[in-house]
């Protein structure tokens, strides 16, 4: 080696003879190896294997700008790409390959390194930083391609159904969210809780409407199935003991499943379909999809995010009959954080206060679980939340329109959530007026303009 070389190469050629010239070098290439992958091998080591990660990693820098441009600029493209299983699955790949990449790229600035010419006092301190880097990218690496490996299991999971995505009705998406409940005490599930979720496609207000599952005399929608079973509304004639809105389910999956021949494939059920156009009946809106959550999945779901803190407003017993007998232990009143056992057994308690309560319950719960868990909270414990999804919530939302509302629900978390409760006194049950119901969404979703002020001149 040449003096001319190692003055005009020092990386390459370095003068091997002088502790302190190995000891920065050492230093700047491990530097260099963190901060640009690649660029240690091009300026001390193999060209071709330094040029191939110099692109590797320009190649996913460009990705993370054009990420962070398409979050400012179109957001909801992002969120569409990063709840798409291909995308998903390319994602994967790309980091896993970087991790094995930088594996490689790490050990090799290590061997051009050599640390056996540095200086003793820095040999430790050049391996330590240099294993922790490598430990810190090629595990974040890593760790990435398992949460996107979990993504995608979970998005295909939840959200069976592939077809194509749909356009508002009259500004607003309208989804059914039925709380089903198939414990260890039922036989079979049936759903405990009923309620529509209409959102508007432009502000992300939302509004809830509760049905009382002992609703009576449900319509349907002219020209649909559950009509043609029974155009007179689900009346005495039904197939089952009590001809109420929450026997609906269980009657179409046992007995006339064949109503709806294609509900499977369409990532639905039979009974579900049925419940959908009950609840078209009572509000008179459209309902284009439906949420099931399992409630006992639910209580998984909510010790995953670490609990949920709930302003008690009355002692609530859990278990136990209608005589109070057999109580467990008792929810007291005031603030409390709640496990998802007591959450459920807070949305679930009916012996000491009416169905009515029940449901207020319930909402005040799903209000308080959508402000709490915020992204953060859900990415934090990802893992754990994506495993338990699919045991936890069933939908027939189409995956393409994932992304889009991800991207709305950002929108309805900024917003108070708005409640319509048909329930006593203005909606009797037993003799329930669904003209005034329909009038009741109507002037929930389309408020009239107000009247302009009249001209004083």
């Amino acid at each position: 080696m040449t003096s001319a070389a190692t003055a005009a190469k020092p990386m390459r050629y370095p003068d091997t003879r002088s502790r302190e010239v190995m000891t920065k070098r050492a230093w700047w290439l491990v530097v260099l190896n963190l901060l640009i992958p690649g660029s240690a091998q091009v300026l001390a080591g193999n060209r071709k294997l330094g040029r191939f990660g110099l692109g590797f990693t320009l190649f996913l820098w460009l990705l993370v700008v054009v990420g962070i441009a398409t979050m400012f600029l179109a957001r909801e493209v992002l969120f569409t790409l990063a709840t798409n299983p291909i995308a998903l699955t390319v994602a994967q790949v790309l980091l896993v390959a970087y991790a094995i990449l930088w594996v490689v790229l790490t050990l090799d600035t290590l061997r051009l390194v050599r640390l056996v010419k540095a200086s003793p006092n820095a040999r430790l301190g050049v391996a330590l930083f240099t294993t922790l880097a490598m430990v810190l990218v090629a595990g974040g690496a890593g760790y990435g391609a398992v949460v996107a490996g979990a993504t995608r299991g979970s998005i295909s999971s939840i959200f069976g159904n592939t077809g194509p995505s749909e356009p508002p009705v009259d500004g607003y998406y309208n989804i059914l969210l039925l709380g089903g409940d198939a414990g260890p005490d039922r036989d079979g599930m049936r759903p405990d809780s009923m309620s529509v979720v209409s959102i508007n496609a432009e502000t992300g207000q939302a509004t809830t409407m509760s049905m009382p599952r002992d609703l009576v005399d449900v319509p349907f929608p002219a020209g649909s199935e559950m009509a043609s079973l029974y155009p007179d509304g689900y009346d005495d004639s039904c197939d089952v003991d009590v001809c109420q809105l929450n026997s609906i389910y269980t009657e179409i999956e046992l007995k006339n499943p064949e109503l709806f021949p294609k509900a499977t494939s369409e990532a639905s059920e039979p009974g579900i379909e049925a419940m959908k156009q009950a609840a078209e009946g009572i509000t008179g809106l459209h309902i284009q999809w439906y949420v099931l959550i399992d409630m006992y999945g639910f209580a998984t779901l909510i010790d995953t995010l670490g609990g949920v803190d709930i302003d008690v407003k009355e002692r609530l017993p859990m278990d136990g009959d209608a005589d109070l007998e057999n109580v467990t232990a008792w929810i007291e009143p005031g603030q409390q954080h709640m496990d998802g056992w007591t959450a459920l057994m807070y949305a679930r308690s009916r012996h000491s206060t009416s169905d009515y309560d029940r449901m207020e319950r319930q909402h005040i719960l799903q209000t308080a679980m959508l402000k709490q868990f915020n992204p953060a909270n859900v990415l934090a414990r990802f893992q754990d939340v994506a495993a338990a999804g699919g045991d936890v919530v069933k939908t027939d939302v189409p995956q393409g329109m994932l992304g889009y509302f991800v991207n709305l629900a950002l929108k309805t978390r900024e917003l108070p959530i708005n409640s319509l409760q048909f329930v006593p006194p203005t909606i009797d049950p037993e003799e329930p007026d669904y003209s005034l119901i329909h009038q009741m969404v109507q002037d929930q979703l389309f408020p009239p303009s107000p009247s302009p002020e009249p001209d004083a001149g």
